[in-house]
């Protein structure tokens, strides 16, 4: 997709990514901006842009550069995924499980779209339906700690406790340095002996 920009256009998106990654979201804004002066029609900009303000966790400019995105791009994916996960992060769980089941269905079987759309059904108390869309989502990447800790979440609080305890274990096996894993089994451990201590 990108090759119907030119040189110029794709290296500030590429210099962008990088900085994204950098955890530089205010500087990938900048460069960004820079893109749509010239290429006022660039979706992956405008995608990127609700991306790195997502980060920012400044979701009304995030709609804005999303809704523009998908204005050009109606079938484009990637903004779906990213307004799903807007109204996730807004806890608009309904609005989060329309916008990914369409990434979904442009673009089947990616985990990480996957893993958002469990999340929101889990969360739309769907819980059956979203844990075993996060199941799907861990069999196609068993190597993200991330989904491991959202499927470990859903299992603590359906009380599947077993099942967490192995989630978040595998999870800080894949990377031992994921705080979100160690906080995750601290939870646990002390939900764990709240109950004991209630039962005794």
């Amino acid at each position: 997709m990108l090759n119907k920009y030119d040189e110029s256009i794709i290296a500030l998106l590429q210099e962008s990514e990088a900085l994204k990654l950098q955890g530089q979201p205010k500087k990938a804004i900048a460069l960004l901006q820079k893109i749509l002066v010239t290429e006022p029609q660039c979706t992956e900009a405008y995608e990127e842009l609700g991306d790195n303000y997502l980060s920012l966790r400044d979701t009304v400019k995030a709609e804005k550069a999303l809704n523009q995105a998908l204005k050009i791009s109606p079938k484009s994916s990637n903004a779906h995924y990213l307004m799903g996960f807007m109204h996730s992060i807004r806890e608009n769980w309904s609005q989060s499980v329309r916008e990914l089941e369409t990434a979904d269905s442009i673009s089947p079987n990616h985990p990480e779209i996957l893993r958002c759309l469990g999340w929101a059904f889990y969360n739309a108390n769907r819980r059956g339906q979203g844990i075993s869309l996060l199941e799907r989502s861990h069999n196609l990447n068993p190597i993200d700690p991330n989904i491991l800790c959202d499927l470990g979440v859903c299992y603590m609080n359906s009380l599947q406790h077993a099942k967490a305890r192995q989630s978040f274990e595998s999870a800080l096996k894949l990377d031992p340095n994921s705080e979100q894993a160690k906080e995750c089994l601290e939870v646990l451990k002390s939900f764990e002996s709240s109950l004991t201590e209630d039962s005794n």
